[in-house]
């Protein structure tokens, strides 16, 4: 699963690589978590637009979002058919800018978090899909989750899943689902190329949402020590269990 990500470049280095006309300013964020407010770049009126969702997707057809579970992946595998990811597939694909994501491996009796970023130091964009969410007094949440691909090789050995990255030249094969239907999209899910990514171990700290700024990307000492922390995927759950604050 990808349960934490990166978004540290410039506003205008992702202007350049998505190609859309806003022209926001936003801090960087190195430890972006689930139901944030998270940039997706989509098509509206065949144009690329950069608009701000909540990372974790709900369905248009969920009654009350306090009791449905928080959806902030999409497997590849079955994106096409799920009920709650399908008709999102069909029609409104999207992209996640971002310079990375962690992993956690188990060793030594503990998680240990790594940060996975390209190589060549640029941003990249995760596959995702969005949805609205209309509530009964008529109030609307736009809401994505980001699709998943079994891990590629060189990443296995951290995790079986990572995001499903986008090439630049592939942005409108995605985006566009009037040209381009659900089916013939989910070629992107193929294995990437070797050599795109790095990945290396970081503090602890990465496990606590509320923690933030470049520290978390240092690379650990070699024998880092650090008491075990609760695993991400229990934080998760945890913060879904208190959604209510949120609608």
């Amino acid at each position: 699963m990808c349960g934490r990500y990166l978004i540290t470049s410039a506003p205008e280095a992702f202007r350049r690589l998505f190609g859309y006309p806003e022209q926001p300013n936003f801090p960087a964020r190195y430890n972006v978590a689930p139901t944030q407010p998270v940039p997706i770049v989509r098509l509206v009126d065949g144009k690329r637009q950069f608009t701000l969702v909540r990372w974790g997707l709900i369905p248009p057809w969920v009654k009350d979002p306090r009791q449905f579970s928080l959806l902030i992946n999409a497997r590849g595998e079955s994106v096409n058919d799920k009920p709650a990811f399908r008709n999102a597939m069909r029609r409104r694909r999207c992209l996640f800018p971002a310079d990375g994501f962690y992993e956690w491996k188990t060793a030594d009796g503990r998680r240990r978090p790594y940060a996975v970023r390209p190589r060549d130091g640029n941003p990249v964009a995760f596959a995702g899909v969005w949805e609205t969410w209309i509530g009964p007094n008529g109030e609307e949440m736009e809401t994505a989750a980001i699709v998943t691909k079994p891990a590629d090789r060189e990443l296995t050995h951290l995790h079986d899943r990572m995001p499903v990255i986008v090439p630049p030249d592939a942005f409108d094969f995605w985006l566009d689902s009037s040209k381009v239907d659900a089916t013939t999209a989910t070629v992107l899910f193929d294995p990437g190329p070797d050599g795109l990514l790095d990945a290396y171990e970081v503090s602890p700290a990465v496990n606590s949402a509320a923690n933030d700024g470049p520290q978390l990307i240092e690379p650990a000492p070699a024998e880092a020590a650090a008491p075990p922390e609760p695993a991400p995927a229990a934080r998760a759950k945890k913060k879904d269990e208190r959604q209510g604050s949120l609608f």
